[in-house]
């Protein structure tokens, strides 16, 4: 059975739903002819529950100096120098394995320049530097999955 109108197999959009359930996808794109179906969900990460700790009273300590200077944390992609990922995939800091990676925290990039790569569906897409400045924080790890909007480096 199908929709004749978009000629949408329901099925194939079960069985697409099924995948990404199965894998923990994300997004699936598929191209049939002039067919072309896009699947996305937004994950949701659940608190796991807290194991059962048992605590043992120790004298009395002044808290360590950096639990009463901790600011809170800040939320990073509203930063102004944050770099967002234009797209799911996979973030990788240098060209190749082995190889130097494209940037280092404390480089100084210019507009333009290659700040790593993201694969997306064996394409290797190249991250350009929105604009000149120093580089002060990576925010991602290599070979770390990225989603769409996550930020990758915060350039000041």
């Amino acid at each position: 059975m199908s929709d004749k109108k978009h000629g949408i197999d329901p099925a194939l959009v079960r069985e697409l739903a099924a995948i990404l359930s199965d894998t923990g996808l994300s997004e699936i794109e598929v191209e049939h002819g002039e067919l072309r179906l896009r699947l996305a969900r937004t994950l949701s990460v659940a608190a796991a529950p807290a194991p059962a700790t048992h605590f043992v009273a120790a004298p009395a300590a002044a808290p360590p100096p950096a639990a009463v200077a901790a600011p809170a944390a800040e939320d990073v992609s509203k930063h102004p120098g944050a770099v967002p990922s234009p797209m799911v995939g996979t973030a990788y800091l240098a060209p190749e394995p082995g190889a130097a990676p494209f940037i280092k925290v404390g480089d100084s990039v210019n507009a333009g320049q290659t700040l790593m790569v993201v694969e997306a569906m064996k394409t290797f897409n190249p991250i350009p530097a929105p604009r000149a400045g120093k580089v002060t924080a990576i925010l991602v790890t290599d070979a770390q999955p990225v989603e769409f909007g996550e930020p990758l480096v915060i350039i000041e």
